[in-house]
């Protein structure tokens, strides 16, 4: 295992989940005294590892056909689109 970019991904994915939507979502979950705590964490935890499989494999693809640069850029526009989104509905 490259373990440089295994805690450069770590460390960045955490970060950026704390405190996000997904995060707030499953506290709401766990707050609810009728829930499981263990079946609210599998299911969030199997849900974000999907999405980042889906998100591997999308970027994978997507290296095949488009400069890294050029995904960089597309990732950046979609993360300013979605701010403004959010901006928008507050």
């Amino acid at each position: 295992m490259e373990k440089q970019l295994f805690l450069t991904v770590f460390v960045t994915i955490f970060l950026a989940e704390i405190g996000d939507k997904t995060q707030i979502a499953t506290m709401l979950y766990a707050a609810g005294t009728e829930h499981r705590k263990l079946t609210v964490f599998l299911g969030s935890a199997l849900a974000l590892a999907l999405a980042s499989g889906i998100g591997v494999l999308a970027g994978s693809l997507f290296s095949k056909f488009l400069d890294k640069n050029y995904i960089s850029y597309i990732a950046g526009i979609g993360f300013i689109l979605v701010g403004i989104w959010t901006i928008i509905k507050a």
